[in-house]
């Protein structure tokens, strides 16, 4: 027959502390950070006002919206908008021209940052990395009109590409107006512009690896490449799974007013993509119902498309975006 030792006198269990004592501390951390949470507030407004407020407007997806009447008397349509619109060729190859933008950028301009930022982060001189630093950011503070604009005056039919293959008795391209390398051009154009930009994120990731590692790594006779596969790039990992994961939920979103504003000199077939087909075939058309449907369907696609990045990385290990 076992007995069962008796609990030791003094020791207590952990009781959880009472309701008022977890509100006291919840005002005292509110009185502590009321300075931020004052500061956070315009932001919190705006988000409210620009971000889920025109949430209400997918109501009209199903809908025969009309603007004389508003939202609360126009009839309601069902799902015949999205029948519609899943029976519309142009909608299709809109959405083909996106995925395979989409593609493209994904392969092309995502590295760039990356690369930029391990090579800026070789620089020993600080005042050379920070001028460096101040060229490929300036391009992102230009609107898409000048750098469209600046494109056409270097690679338009008049443009000094072109002026230089005259000179020589070249054919002369005007890569503008090709359907054919659309695609490389609208990536050119979004590594010329936000590439820079980018880069912050990942110098903060590179900032934040500890210098100790290197050292140790230097003394046991690693060299540059080592020091970078083994230790730069898994302290970057983290970082980087986050970034795509953000960029594969924004994939459906590939640059409306860039591809707005050189629709006209490559045609619809090139440069239509979700944003633009639900701009011409729905607002400029005044059949809003329409263009909410394929915005509506835009937005549950990215949706699926983050939450599957997210899950995918938590697979290899990775926070993602956040966890479940």
């Amino acid at each position: 027959m076992t007995t069962t030792a008796p609990a030791k006198a003094g020791k207590k269990t952990a009781k959880r502390p009472p309701a008022a004592h977890v509100k006291l501390h919840w005002r005292i951390r509110l009185r502590r950070d009321r300075s931020l949470v004052i500061m956070t507030i315009p932001a919190v407004v705006l988000l409210l006002i620009f971000n889920y407020g025109p949430l209400f407007g997918l109501i009209t997806a199903f809908q025969y919206y009309d603007p004389l009447v508003g939202v609360r008397h126009s009839p309601w349509a069902g799902l015949e908008q999205f029948t519609t619109l899943f029976q519309d060729p142009l909608f299709w190859a809109a959405l083909k021209n996106t995925l395979y933008l989409s593609f493209v950028q994904l392969i092309l301009f995502f590295p760039i940052p990356i690369v930029l930022a391990l090579l800026l982060n070789t620089v020993l001189s600080e005042r050379l990395r920070n001028l460096i630093q101040s060229i490929v950011y300036l391009p992102h503070f230009f609107s898409w009109v000048l750098t469209i604009t600046i494109f056409q005056q270097m690679l338009g039919g008049a443009g000094v590409l072109n002026q230089f293959l005259r000179q020589h008795d070249v054919g002369t391209w005007d890569i503008m107006t090709d359907s054919h390398t659309f695609a490389l051009l609208v990536s050119a154009q979004a590594v010329w512009k936000e590439a820079g930009w980018g880069i912050i994120v990942f110098l903060a990731a590179l900032a934040a690896i500890d210098t100790h590692l290197y050292e140790a790594a230097t003394v046991d006779g690693a060299g540059r490449g080592r020091r970078m596969w083994h230790i730069t790039l898994p302290g970057m990992r983290g970082v980087i799974v986050l970034m795509l994961v953000l960029r594969l939920g924004n994939a459906l979103t590939v640059g409306f007013e860039q591809l707005l504003l050189q629709r006209v000199a490559v045609g619809h077939n090139a440069a239509d993509v979700l944003d633009t087909f639900s701009f011409y075939y729905g607002i400029a058309t005044n059949n809003y119902s329409y263009g909410a449907a394929a915005g509506l369907f835009k937005s549950v696609i990215s949706l699926l498309l983050i939450w599957g990045a997210n899950r995918l990385a938590h697979v290899f290990g990775e926070d993602g975006l956040y966890r479940t």
